[in-house]
């Protein structure tokens, strides 16, 4: 029953992201961990090839209705690159099983890495409620704060290495802040950063030796893949501003969730 209603929410990832262009991989975790009953560290890796995967699709897509800036791409995701693989690659595995003893109550690396997630998914619940930016011009001209752009892209690539999220939430502003780039030409740059470092940080992976159920993710990743489209075909009747606060107010229960259910059961 589990697994249905996973493979169900699977859809709804891809849903999200069709719809708003972010948001849906926050969930990818927990969908993982709670309905397929995937270990969390397991989990993070494949959610970085389902995010990747369903991610690029969307990328493509923007791409092809030019709503994607090629040079802020690459600025952002090479230091992303770099963070997300050696995160993946060497300081996930030296993870303790056991991260500190508080009391009686032992933090595990699974509740640690858990309750961690659920943090980013307050911050991106908060992000997506609160809905205040102005978006820019389509016609203004893009400027690029490059320094800020390679900090912020090494510092969202380390926090997808952790997490495995594509961090939509943190590149989305980043993009309109520092290149002023307009909201949806933000969105489409978004998607190809995501998905070029999700799956870099699945290489790293791979290359530590972790074992992969490729069937399934793929599976998952196909139906995620089919609900970006239907997503895509929704945006068009239902208003971005509104549909975002929306689902943030419903990440922000899932992360109350997640942590309640770490911490407290």
């Amino acid at each position: 029953m589990d697994s249905a209603i996973g493979y169900f929410a699977a859809g709804l990832i891809g849903i999200s992201l069709g719809l708003i262009g972010g948001g849906g991989s926050i969930l990818t975790v927990p969908v993982l961990v709670y309905l397929f009953h995937v270990e969390p560290t397991l989990a993070t890796a494949y959610s970085l090839f389902i995010v990747g995967t369903t991610s690029l699709v969307g990328g493509v897509q923007s791409a092809m209705k030019h709503l994607v800036d090629f040079r802020t791409a690459i600025v952002f995701a090479i230091p992303s690159f770099i963070g997300v693989y050696l995160t993946r690659r060497y300081f996930v595995p030296l993870l303790p099983e056991t991260l500190f003893i508080l009391g009686s109550y032992e933090v595990t690396r699974d509740i640690g890495i858990m309750v961690f997630f659920a943090i980013i998914m307050l911050i991106a619940a908060i992000s997506m409620i609160r809905n205040r930016g102005k978006e820019s011009p389509d016609d203004q001209p893009v400027r690029y704060d490059n320094p800020m752009i390679m900090v912020e892209g090494l510092m969202v690539g380390a926090l997808t290495g952790i997490v495995g999220a594509g961090g939509g939430f943190l590149i989305i502003p980043a993009l309109v802040l520092f290149a002023k780039l307009p909201m949806k030409k933000a969105v489409g740059t978004s998607l190809i950063i995501i998905a070029a470092k999700s799956l870099i940080g699945f290489l790293g992976d791979v290359g530590s030796g972790q074992q992969i159920n490729f069937e399934f993710i793929i599976v998952v990743s196909i139906i995620a893949i089919a609900g970006i489209f239907v997503g895509g075909y929704i945006s068009r009747f239902i208003e971005s501003r509104k549909l975002k606060s929306g689902f943030g107010w419903f990440v922000l229960v899932m992360g109350i969730y997640v942590i309640f259910n770490e911490v407290v059961l």
